[in-house]
């Protein structure tokens, strides 16, 4: 069973921050990044190696370090979960030990991407995975990247697995998957939000029980934000809440601006904003343009945040 108190509703995908000149990972950097969201209480937990840590760049030791590095400076501090997802079933299970035997006791796992699996391809992927270690697993269903989806009636026969305990889903797409994965699985296992604009959507259809809560990149800036907007909602204040949730709609649309759909650029650009030592992306992403970063500025300022 999945443990909501522990992990809490705001789980931050932790940026990964490179160096400008050989984009090197900037380790030192990093620590600094999860501390500052330790101290602002921006964070419930942190997710290393996801999305927006750009872990689709990064070599299997880097990711390796980064989980290792973060664990000894603030796993004391801060629950902390290991993305572990690879292209292929073995490196992914190999990654998934590396994070065992580091301490996570939890791992979240994206589809395979590029190679389009059935979904027959995709149950085993992740079975595999799974029974390969003794620590927890949430799934990671993100079409628009991977290029497939995990249907709901995939995910309910891989809920059946002891140690797969929920999914995180990008709701965008497909904003009715999340009401079918709660249709179709055990009470016991929990959706997070992966799309900003749609954290109380999520709530409506499930309710705290089934909800975990949103995994956010803009957590970084507005977690504290957004933690409270769930709270009024879930305390019967929908209107304010709705109204918390409007006011950062230009935020999350910003940082997806110019074709972005990958909107690590811009979100570290925002960082910058409010003090973070966020790095530049690592090619062939690339840094936000002096009109990119203009737009964002005047829509961090609109906000209040800057």
């Amino acid at each position: 069973m999945f443990d909501k108190e522990k992990y809490g509703r705001i789980l931050v995908p932790m940026v990964t921050p490179f160096k400008e000149g050989d984009q090197s990972v900037d380790y030192e950097a990093a620590v600094s990044i999860a501390e500052k969201l330790i101290e602002d209480n921006m964070a419930d937990s942190i997710i290393l190696s996801g999305t927006t840590g750009e872990f689709f760049t990064m070599s299997f030791e880097e990711r390796v370090k980064m989980f290792n590095v973060i664990k000894e400076t603030v796993g004391e501090k801060i629950p902390l979960m290991a993305g572990v997802g690879c292209v292929s079933t073995v490196e992914t299970m190999a990654l998934a030990k590396k994070a065992e035997e580091l301490g996570f006791e939890i791992m979240m796992v994206v589809s395979p991407y590029y190679t389009k699996p059935t979904q027959k391809e995709l149950y085993n992927h992740f079975k595999k995975v799974a029974e390969s270690v003794n620590i927890q697993m949430m799934l990671y269903n993100i079409p628009i990247f991977t290029g497939v989806n995990i249907n709901p009636e995939t995910v309910a026969k891989l809920s059946e697995i002891e140690n797969i305990i929920a999914v995180k889903e990008e709701a965008e797409l497909n904003p009715k998957q999340i009401t079918e994965f709660i249709n179709i699985t055990p009470d016991d296992f929990i959706i997070y939000c992966g799309d900003d604009s749609m954290i109380l959507e999520a709530f409506a259809q499930g309710g705290a029980k089934r909800i975990g809560g949103i995994i956010s990149g803009a957590s970084h800036i507005i977690g504290v934000q957004l933690r409270n907007m769930i709270n009024m909602f879930l305390n019967g204040k929908v209107k304010e809440a709705a109204k918390i949730q409007q006011k950062y709609l230009p935020l999350f649309r910003i940082i997806g601006q110019n074709g972005r759909t990958n909107p690590c650029s811009l979100l570290k650009e925002a960082m910058k904003m409010v003090d973070y030592k966020a790095g530049i992306p690592r090619l062939p992403l690339s840094p936000g343009t002096e009109e990119e970063i203009a737009e964002v500025r005047k829509v961090m300022k609109k906000i209040k945040i800057i």
